[in-house]
């Protein structure tokens, strides 16, 4: 088996991408000189002439900007980038003074004089080693809301879920704390009366100045068209209209962040040419994604079974058996139907794509194809087929597993516990007097409070702990290598927070408080007894009380 570096790639693949950063930073050692060059010849150069140089340095700038960051020289592309644009504003006429060519010639013979091929480390440095990405425990949301006493509210109860909310009644005093952290996450209101500029303004504006734009959640009492538009073109994710919903907008932030913090998508490439397909590999691995090869189509469903891929790369033009074949012998099978298949093929014939799609494909793609547009056509179809995937297998509320899902998952847990011999809890859990807030409070009033639990558990469990929707307002969760008194303490702590949550409706607010009962496996239990345990030991602080936890007894 192929030895893996700290980042977890094999050495094979980091030999053959030190390989290709090699040959790319020779190639920079010849083209930059020729660039300083011909921007010498651009002040004796005719009108026409210069014309002439000056589209040559554009295209060759153009190249060079594409290229450079996929092999690890961010600062050099982002050079030739802003060069590229200069040149075309020459080429356009708008720059017109000495001093604009002075200052374009002086860059680009510094930008041709530059030492490629090393980073600050003296390293080549490749597209598949992207910046170390750390998970934090703790969520920064910065919330700027000049109504002091809805921001505070906020703040609290966004607390009470988990996350590090900060509140700031004006402008001044956000953009101090922007200069020392940026958070995570920013929720805006719109109206804020004692500023020149609305809340809109302002966020559309930071997010210029970023390097990456951040989650917005936007609150507003002008819930129109007009206001939705603003708020989407400044980068919302999220709209509330006051008096807002809290839980419902916690549900939002936490969808951003599962967005941002999600398993790397699974790709599988099905091509006969392997240097063109392992040049596929390398490209959307160091976009981040996992990536198996396949050169023989009659292994399919072995790499279907074992790898399971969210998105299928499938050339057309194979031997034995053709692309639009092998699609076809997929989609006979139901438990593959969601799995999006892109072709890739050098067939420009509208005709023929079309026959190709037909038949059982999703997509097509014509070679040559750069990084650039083969990672978003990927990344697009894996994403759209996550969350397809995600909508069947989740409960639609919570985001939670549903019933069957999680059931399975302490049959799960049971077998590789008795296998390893450490302990693991199962626990059942629901919201007290669940009834009477749906007979006072409303529906809607219910569903929030059902989703106000789920994401504090979710945000107060571990992630290999898993956790369901089992039905109503019941929740059952399998916490691995956690022992019924650890179990007990984490239940505790999350019970006493459930009962700080306050909740708004018909003008009013409410809290819940819930109950729960825990199990731990044993040898002489099975999956179906473990839960009968654990819903017994619910039953029990039921009848003791509520608001409390119970451990099964042995």
């Amino acid at each position: 088996m192929d030895k893996r570096e700290g980042n977890g790639i094999p050495q094979s693949l980091q030999q053959h991408l030190h390989q290709l950063g090699e040959q790319f930073a020779e190639r920079l050692r010849q083209e930059l000189p020729q660039l300083a060059q011909q921007a010498q010849q651009l002040p004796e150069a005719s009108d026409e002439q210069r014309r002439q140089l000056l589209r040559a340095l554009r295209d060759q700038l153009h190249r060079l900007a594409g290229s450079a960051g996929t092999f690890g020289f961010d600062t050099l592309g982002q050079q030739a980038r802003e060069l590229e644009q200069q040149a075309e504003l020459w080429l356009e006429r708008q720059l017109r003074q000495q001093q604009d060519l002075d200052a374009f010639i002086a860059a680009l013979q510094q930008l041709g004089s530059q030492s490629a091929g090393t980073t600050s480390q003296g390293e080549p440095q490749t597209a598949l080693q992207p910046a170390a990405r750390t998970d934090v425990d703790t969520r920064l949301i910065y919330i700027l809301e000049d109504e002091i006493a809805v921001g505070e509210s906020m703040r609290l109860t966004l607390s009470n879920f988990g996350y590090q909310a900060e509140h700031f009644s004006t402008i001044a005093a956000l953009d101090a704390a922007l200069l020392l952290q940026l958070p995570d996450a920013l929720i805006v209101d719109v109206n804020l009366a004692s500023e020149d500029c609305s809340g809109l303004d302002y966020a559309a504006r930071l997010q210029q100045r970023l390097e990456a734009p951040l989650p917005l959640l936007v609150l507003t009492e002008q819930n129109d068209f007009a206001t939705q538009l603003q708020a989407v073109r400044a980068g919302a994710q999220g709209f509330f209209a006051k008096p807002v919903d809290i839980p419902q907008l916690e549900s939002r932030l936490e969808r951003c962040f599962a967005q941002q913090q999600g398993e790397p998508y699974r790709v599988l490439i099905v091509d006969d040419d392997l240097d063109l397909a392992s040049r596929y590999s390398l490209v959307l691995r160091g976009a981040g994604m996992l990536v198996e090869v396949l050169r023989d189509p009659a292994q399919i469903f072995e790499h279907l079974r074992d790898f399971n891929p969210e998105v299928m790369l499938l050339d057309v033009n194979m031997p034995d058996c053709t692309g639009p074949e092998l699609a076809q012998i997929i989609r006979c099978n139901d438990d593959w139907l969601r799995i999006p298949i892109i072709y890739l093929s050098a067939e420009t014939d509208i005709a023929k794509q079309m026959s190709a799609l037909i038949k059982a494909g999703d997509d097509f793609v014509t070679k040559p194809i750069s990084d650039n547009a083969l990672v978003a056509a990927v990344f697009s179809r894996a994403q759209r087929a996550r969350l397809l995937s995600d909508a069947l297998s989740r409960d639609s509320l919570t985001g939670l597993l549903k019933h069957g899902d999680i059931k399975e998952q302490v049959a799960i847990e049971l077998e590789r516990a008795l296998r390893s011999g450490a302990r693991a809890s199962v626990v059942m859990l629901d919201i007290d007097h669940f009834k009477r807030v749906n007979d006072e409070h409303g529906h809607a009033a219910g569903d929030n409070v059902i989703r106000a639990l789920a994401n504090l558990l979710r945000q107060r469990l571990r992630r290999v702990d898993s956790l369901g929707r089992y039905g109503g307002e019941e929740f059952l969760a399998v916490l691995p290598d956690c022992t019924p008194q650890q179990a007990r303490m984490i239940l505790d702590e999350i019970r006493e927070r459930f009962a700080e949550l306050r909740f708004i409706a018909d003008g009013g607010e409410f809290s819940c408080s819930l109950s729960a009962g825990i199990a731990g496996t044993d040898v002489h239990s099975n999956a179906e007894q473990l839960r009968e345990r654990a819903d017994k030991a619910l039953y029990a602080a039921k009848h003791g009380g509520r608001n409390q936890v119970q451990i099964a007894d042995d």
